[in-house]
């Protein structure tokens, strides 16, 4: 069948950007990498050292160095002050279990950032381990989420960069040292620092400004974080009140406290803003920013050995350019691959033939869209299943082809492919509407091609009248002629047995049936596919044992000899 090798073709071409990954993120990133590092060198010429120990901060939170932190950190220093007699002259030791205990708070905060979700085919890259996804809205994390040490400081290849964006004095911040003490005063600075993530493909997500957030049914468009703008609460001038260090950020609230009458915790420190993530800040990554990156990426993604993986970085790059062609490819193609193996488990038959599998698994979903159609539209997520479903598969592969015939719509073998899909998602006259298109445009002289073309169109319209059972449709009649049509462009056994077939499956759904009509289309059909190459009397019986096809041929005798050797060789 022309349509298998049209099926194969492109992996190649795929393939061979792999080699390119590597050297197209390294030129993009360190690229990206020193216009930051001079940023920053001509930041930290002329910072201030609240602004330094905000900096120093974020870095130490990246590199996951738990000492830094604990001693910049407000609320892990203020619990030793206040449980002090004299104050402190110097840091506890590095070895201290204070710093662990700090940074598990730390952690515990950051957690809800790296809570998956992954719901059939919605897998993102890194399809395992740690995926940063701030899910919530911006103000609901502290300042170190969007420099945590899940998203790393590791240059050149993937982390964050850090840089000093300006700073401006804040009233000053209070707090008591002791429940009875006096409230003390230090100066504060509101300190901005501009975060720069430097790969797309491990960068943290978002949701998309402006997506819907409370209806259940419509799915939140992600995005992939490029740069945030964050501010954080510097205090300063500490080493008088007991303090080890003279500057601290204040980053998680102090969970100690006096409990007033009210049963309202007193807040320490008192201050006027907090340390978070600017909402209106953020940049995403879109498609001119790496388009030689996201094609490596889909190259690459089509060398993984599981789907999950696959897809998952398939997706990751679909966000950051929706209309990226390749990754378009090779998730419609590899998705379409798995719909048909789906079918195997159902109809249990062994078929070594390449061009007559996908003949089968085919006509297997056609046969199961006509009628209850429960795996085709039930979902993992609405099923309450523990893995995807084949209509989790079918919806994505739908919205893939879907994108990629717009993209590239030169791309023939999406359009028998997308035709087929809408077939078995119900979607009717999308169905026909794509496989006309199909046979307008492949060539006359393209004898095989057009043949396929026709097949699909006639399958398109039998749906139609089978699940509608509207049997005065013209489509049932049209579809005849389009199986007519190719029967006579035909050249291979196979795709002349199943013109045959399909001339004979329509006569099932024409107001005045012609028994007579229809047990000659099966002879001639089985004629021709005693001559296709891996044909099986199993396999035969699977055409002929279709459940609309069957119900006739058991009604009326005048099929006992067909149907009786089927059974004969059967058994």
């Amino acid at each position: 069948m022309m349509r298998l090798q049209i099926f194969q073709r492109g992996r190649f071409t795929l393939l061979f950007l792999v080699a390119i990954l590597g050297m197209v993120n390294a030129m993009t990133l360190i690229g990206a990498s020193s216009a930051l590092a001079i940023a920053t060198k001509k930041s930290k010429q002329i910072a201030t050292s609240a602004e330094t120990a905000a900096l120093r901060y974020a870095e130490a939170m990246g590199e996951g160095n738990r000492v830094a932190v604990g001693r910049l950190d407000f609320a892990c220093q203020y619990p030793l002050v206040a449980s002090a007699l004299r104050g402190l002259k110097a840091y506890p030791a590095d070895s201290d279990p204070l710093y662990d205990s700090c940074w598990q708070g730390l952690k515990d905060a950051h957690a809800p950032t790296l809570v998956r979700s992954d719901v059939g085919m919605e897998v993102l890259w890194p399809s395992n381990g740690e995926l940063v996804f701030f899910s919530e809205d911006l103000n609901r994390y502290p300042a170190s989420a969007f420099v945590a040490d899940s998203l790393g400081l590791a240059p050149p290849g993937t982390g964050f960069r850090i840089h000093i964006a300006g700073s401006r004095p804040l009233p000053s911040a209070s707090f008591r040292l002791r429940p009875d003490g006096p409230i003390v005063e230090v100066p504060t600075t509101l300190v901005k620092l501009f975060v720069s993530y430097q790969d797309p493909l491990t960068a943290p997500m978002t949701y998309a400004a402006g997506s819907v957030k409370w209806t259940s049914t419509i799915k939140r468009t992600r995005r992939a974080l490029k740069e945030i703008t964050t501010q954080w609460v510097v205090l300063s001038g500490l080493k008088k009140h007991g303090f080890a260090g003279d500057q601290a950020v204040v980053n998680l609230p102090v969970t100690s406290g006096t409990v007033f009458g009210s049963g309202i915790r007193e807040k320490i420190p008192f201050v006027t803003e907090t340390s978070r993530a600017l909402s209106d800040s953020l940049v995403w990554w879109g498609p001119t920013d790496v388009p030689g990156l996201l094609t490596a990426g889909a190259a690459r993604a089509a060398t993984f050995p599981a789907l999950r993986d696959r897809v998952a970085l398939l997706n990751r790059v679909l966000i950051i350019d929706p209309h990226q062609a390749e990754a378009l490819t090779v998730l419609s193609r590899d998705l379409y691959a798995v719909v048909l193996h789906e079918a195997i488990p159902f109809h249990k038959l062994t078929v070594k033939d390449p061009a007559l599998a996908l003949v089968v698994n085919e006509h297997f979903w056609n046969i199961y869209a006509q009628g209850t159609r429960m795996d085709l539209s039930l979902g993992m997520e609405m099923g309450g299943f523990d893995r995807p479903t084949t209509a989790d598969y079918l919806y994505r592969m739908l919205s893939a082809m879907q994108a990629l015939a717009v993209v590239r719509p030169e791309q023939l073998d999406n359009h028998f492919r997308l035709g087929v899909a809408y077939r078995w998602n119900n979607d009717q006259e999308p169905s026909i509407e794509t496989h006309q298109s199909l046979v307008k445009a492949i060539p006359v002289d393209r004898r095989a091609g057009r043949a396929e073309a026709l097949l699909q169109l006639a399958w398109s319209r039998i749906n139609k009248v089978a699940w509608n059972r509207i049997f005065d449709d013209l489509d049932i009649r049209a579809a005849y002629q389009n199986a007519d049509d190719a029967l006579s462009l035909a050249d291979l056994p196979l795709d002349k047995f199943m013109a045959e077939y399909t001339k004979a499956y329509s006569l099932l759904f024409t107001p005045d049936r012609d028994n007579q009509a229809l047990l000659e289309r099966l002879t001639e059909a089985k004629r021709w596919f005693a001559e296709v190459p891996g044909q099986t009397p199993e396999i035969w019986q699977f055409f002929i044992g279709a459940e609309s096809l069957k119900a006739v041929l058991d009604a009326d005798s005048i099929f006992r000899p067909i149907v009786a050797q089927a059974e004969g060789k059967k058994g």
